[in-house]
């Protein structure tokens, strides 16, 4: 790390790192509640930190952490910093779609904003443990509600909102949502798309399967926004030439109306540590989304924490997170994580191309960020731009550069390093899930030797290894399942509704042991490669290959874009490498270039891994998060066109080219 970030940071050598796990994973009572004093509890917890059981063998799987305490996150995120002297700290810069669209919240402001939110919900019906969907653009209004539902202690369920009718419908059934709070519309670019429509069809589906919700709360977004230093109009993007938003007395409630005549004071609801905080759906492997659910306090300490270390954040300085909070990642590193160590932070509405590929440079230095989280996927795409829109700004001020999502291959780290960071920069590979609540793998901007694609080393508190197929712990280096040996504060502690899948899905192929379906590796060193998701390990005559490396060679050529791999059955081989190939604008897909890949691949890892098939992939299909989503790319590899759940995927359209493009494949 440079020397620059290593004097002030908060962990400034390995031997300090090194001494601090070792007490978070053989102390964990002592590490992790050292960290509690700081935050405020109403009731003191006692006796052990830790209550669990991981082997389902030895009966039901359970996590329970701090048991006996009662808080409330809410009042720990606003009240505590406004009451220490922060109340006129910004919390939120946001940043609107278009560039002229911007504001400010500060903490007290944002205080006293859920708290008038917290007393509508109560108006509306909403209790404790009541459940309200959240399905709304990144605005201000966002962090408003899912605050209000954690200070009256209601769940919340925050579906992203560019998810179908059909999708939001199906998490408001499963998770019997009381209340939807959505806003008229959103720009993504030049694109509206209409939020109310797709949620008044939400609950229409959700009638006809037997479920009301008693109102809908609708922010008027893109014709008013309380939060704009307009109060009449927003100041860019208008006119909304023949935006008419939909109204149904019966359910709808104006979000404006509801605020103007709330109180901006509500005591919170003091929560049992072990309380349920919110819901988030992730996609599962027979297709049907799992409801993850989160508890407070164990995720409350997890999130501030890993917000803290990972992006080596201190008081005072601008952080800017990338994700959408319709994801795990918006979560605890937008709204929970920042809010708990009173940051502030950079809320961003738009997109990383609009209205050209240098905005998110254009934002970084306008509010002088020092910390950036953002995808692989985001820096692939704007390696096709070239360097030009990055050097236009000087991004002086950036610090660390976080990565999410999924492994990053090699080439993109390499010009994260060199030309978005100056070379002057830590990067922060982190691995994660929205089941873990926050990082699990990944390195520290202040003492960490970083190596361009490698997530490092654990956090505080985790413990992985790796198996055998056989579950048998690999020492030294090494390849195969990571698992994780025990809980750590921030974990999930069930699948909401369904516990037995929860204990189905991740504790039952090794027992004993937490397992988050990826594949790694170990190098020499100690260092830890993730290398896939487990279904992403290919089995090629006995070779166990990663899709990840083979996608990494792939993409060291010069007219490639992007690439992914998967596998194919074959007779003899059993699986053989099925790549799909996004060459740049103006580069040709054609057997030379076919060949060279294959050269790449065989020269990179071995004759064995070379690929049996290359096929021209003009787009991917991804998650509207940007992952890819290599479960339908084996469907298309073996002209499977029954592809299951495709609720996440953000273009439809891309696979009907992918399947049409199968005659154009080169062997």
């Amino acid at each position: 790390p440079p020397t620059s970030i290593s004097e002030v940071s908060h962990v400034k050598t390995m031997d300090q790192y090194k001494e601090m796990y070792k007490q978070s994973v053989e102390e964990p009572g002592k590490f992790w509640g050292k960290i509690a004093e700081t935050f405020y509890f109403k009731k003191q917890h006692e006796g052990e930190f830790f209550d669990y059981n991981l082997d389902i063998r030895k009966g039901e799987v359970y996590i329970r952490c701090l048991s006996d305490a009662t808080t409330n996150i809410c009042y720990n995120c606003l009240d505590r910093n406004v009451k220490s002297g922060h109340g006129d700290t910004i919390a939120f810069y946001w940043e609107g779609n278009d560039p002229m669209d911007s504001t400010s919240i500060t903490y007290k402001k944002l205080l006293d904003e859920v708290c008038k939110f917290s007393n509508v919900l109560k108006s509306l019906g909403v209790k404790k443990g009541d459940r309200v969907a959240i399905y709304m653009p990144m605005i201000l209004e966002l962090v408003v509600a899912m605050l209000a539902c954690a200070r009256i202690g209601a769940v919340h369920s925050i579906v992203f909102g560019g998810f179908s009718a059909e999708a939001l419908s199906s998490r408001i059934l499963d998770a019997k949502c009381d209340v939807l709070v959505t806003a008229d519309g959103v720009y993504r670019g030049t694109k509206l798309i209409d939020l109310k429509s797709i949620a008044d069809e939400a609950l229409e589906l959700c009638t006809k399967d037997g479920h009301s919700v008693s109102a809908c709360v609708v922010v008027k977004h893109i014709t008013a926004n309380s939060y704009c230093d307009d109060k009449t109009e927003r100041p860019a993007m208008r006119p909304y030439s023949g935006f008419k938003m939909s109204w149904n007395k019966a359910v709808d409630r104006s979000w404006e109306d509801l605020m103007q005549s709330a109180s901006n004071e509500c005591e919170p609801e003091w929560m049992n540590s072990e309380d349920p905080l919110f819901i988030l759906y992730t996609s599962g492997s027979t297709g049907i989304p799992k409801g993850v659910l989160h508890h407070v306090s164990g995720y409350m300490l997890y999130a501030a924490t890993t917000h803290k270390y990972t992006f080596d954040y201190h008081c005072g300085e601008v952080y800017f997170c990338t994700a959408d909070i319709g994801w795990i990642t918006g979560h605890t590193y937008i709204t929970y994580g920042p809010l708990l160590n009173c940051a502030t932070s950079v809320m961003f509405e738009g997109t990383p191309l609009f209205p050209d590929a240098s905005r998110y440079w254009a934002i970084v230095d306008k509010y002088k960020v020092s910390k950036f989280y953002t995808a692989p996927t985001a820096i692939r795409s704007l390696m096709k731009y070239g360097e030009e829109p990055i050097r236009k700004y000087s991004r002086s001020s950036l610090k660390v550069l976080g990565t999410v999502g999924e492994p990053i291959n090699p080439e993109a780290w390499l010009f994260y390093h060199k030309v978005i960071g100056n070379e002057s920069c830590s990067i922060v590979d982190t691995f994660w899930q929205t089941e873990t609540g926050g990082h699990v793998l990944t390195p520290f901007p202040g003492c960490t030797p970083t190596k361009p694609g490698s997530a490092t080393f654990p956090f505080f508190g985790i413990v992985p290894a790796i198996l055998s197929d056989e579950g048998v712990e690999i020492e030294g280096p090494g390849e195969g399942y990571l698992v994780f040996k025990q809980p750590w504060p921030g974990m999930m502690r069930t699948v909401f509704g369904d516990h037995k899948r929860f204990e189905r899905t991740y504790f039952t192929k090794f027992p004993g042991y937490y397992v988050p379906g990826d594949g790694c590796k170990r190098d020499e060193d100690g260092y830890i490669w993730i290398t896939g998701r487990i279904d992403d390990m290919i089995n090629v005559s006995g070779h166990l290959l990663s899709t990840a490396e083979v996608e990494s060679s792939l993409i060291e050529h010069p007219q490639v874009a992007e690439a992914a791999v998967v596998s194919k059955p074959h007779s003899v081989k059993g699986e053989c490498l099925y790549c799909f190939v996004t060459v740049l604008q103006g580069s040709e897909f054609n057997k030379e270039l076919v060949k060279e890949l294959k050269e790449k691949v065989r020269h990179h890892i071995g004759a064995f891994s070379t690929p049996d098939y290359i096929q021209n992939a003009p787009g991917l299909p991804k998650t509207r998060s940007g992952k890819i989503m290599r479960r339908v790319l084996r469907n298309v590899a073996k002209g499977n066109r029954d592809l299951g759940d495709v609720s996440t995927m953000a273009d439809a359209s891309v696979v009907e080219v992918l399947f049409q493009n199968r005659d154009y494949t080169v062997e």
